[in-house]
């Protein structure tokens, strides 16, 4: 079979053939016509040139490169090796970094993998995934987005009222729970209890404070200790102090009427002298003897509580001591039938007269030799009474 030159398809217009190849002896030798032949496949005349903003296929398109020809003009473009990366048709607004917060670059030929393929204008992926209402308008916004920052709902409510989020708001929920503040009552209870069990002196300092203010009209301890523990018993928190005051009545007062007189009239006292304010709380008490049978006398103390803000008035009486007549009869000898204060009471206390007679025995506190009681417990007794039917006439307190 002879062999014929090889077939050159006829060139467009305008384009000049390369010269003819030159041969060395170091060239290698041409291979038959008939060998090209059988690889490539037949030769068709090559389609004019396309330029490349016209571009607006996708990949799948360019998959096949177009066949290799024995030869190329110096005008015709060298056949593609990859995937275009532009000439599509896209909005001038497009950045391929939206909805990537800023990382990567990602080309527009390889979508987000949770975004729709799309052909044409490609919108957010983030906005397409989340609500698909308000896709980005062309010529508005930045050309770089980033993830929006969603506002805590437990924080912004609490800017309303409602219950701040976070640890300080599980905090308060859980404090306004009233089976937890039940539990935490009897858990604070128990504790305080343990403390002044161990130490009593405690007690002054961990129950003093709170609303209820109160002003015992004595220094003594005796007294202020006792009305101190009952109120705050009760009351839960309180605090109580002393002002030294005067009954102006006989230092012994004698009947029911004398101790009434002179417990009312230290609260009187102190607020005449503006030690304490008119509207100020004040628990007073007088101790009197009064001959309850004939012939058979008994110490018994007065406690009065005034509260002029509520208009509360109210009084308690501690248990009685029987005293013996003798002691009594000294002390109304050691009385001058003149003295301005006869229609009170006695000039000389019981308690001096039982001090100097009986060893042992302290002119204020000497119910313990008699009973086996002593005054401060009688004292507590009643003044816890008394605080109780106190806060049963307080008004409700509003939450």
């Amino acid at each position: 079979m002879s062999s014929s030159p090889a077939y050159s398809p006829p060139l467009p217009a305008g384009v000049s053939p390369l010269p003819p190849p030159m041969m060395t002896s170091a060239s290698l030798p041409l291979v038959p016509s008939a060998t090209v032949s059988t690889i490539a496949p037949p030769l068709t005349p090559a389609p004019p040139p396309v330029a490349p903003s016209t571009f607006s296929t996708s990949m799948s398109q360019f998959s096949t490169p177009p066949p290799l020809s024995s030869a190329t003009g110096p005008g015709l473009p060298a056949p593609p090796t990859g995937p275009p990366i532009s000439g599509f048709s896209m909005s001038s607004t497009y950045d391929i970094t939206r909805g990537h917060a800023g990382r990567a670059p990602q080309s527009p030929l390889m979508p987000s993998f949770s975004a729709p393929s799309v052909t044409g204008v490609l919108s957010d992926p983030i906005t397409q995934q989340a609500t698909f209402s308000s896709p980005l308008a062309p010529g508005t916004g930045s050309a770089i987005t980033f993830p929006e920052e969603h506002e805590d709902p437990r924080v912004s409510t609490a800017q309303g009222g409602a219950p701040a989020g976070g640890l300080w708001g599980f905090i308060k929920g859980v404090a306004e729970n009233p089976m937890v503040k039940s539990v935490l009552d009897k858990t604070k209870h128990s504790v305080e209890t343990m403390i002044t069990t161990l130490d009593p002196g405690m007690v002054p300092y961990i129950k003093t404070g709170g609303e209820l203010d109160i002003v015992v009209t004595s220094n003594k301890e005796v007294k202020v200790a006792a009305i101190r523990d009952a109120f705050q018993e009760v009351f839960g928190m309180a605090v109580v102090t002393g002002e030294a005051a005067q009954s102006n009545i006989a230092p012994q007062p004698v009947g029911y009427a004398a101790g009434l007189k002179g417990a009312q009239e230290r609260i009187d006292s102190l607020r005449r002298t503006g030690i304490i304010h008119e509207k100020q709380p004040a628990v007073s008490v007088e101790n009197f003897i009064e001959e309850l049978l004939p012939d058979k006398w008994f110490d018994i103390g007065c406690l009065i509580i005034e509260d002029p803000i509520h208009g509360i008035h109210l009084e308690a009486f501690t248990q009685a001591t029987p005293v013996p007549l003798q002691y009594v009869q000294q002390a109304k000898s050691l009385t001058p039938q003149d003295y301005n204060l006869r229609w009170s009471g006695l000039l000389v206390t019981v308690g001096e007269v039982l001090e100097k007679s009986i060893l042992n025995v302290n002119r204020t506190d000497w119910h313990m030799v008699f009973t086996g009681m002593s005054r401060r417990q009688m004292i507590y007794s009643a003044a816890k009474a008394l605080a109780g039917m106190y806060k049963q006439h307080l008004p409700p307190r509003t939450v």
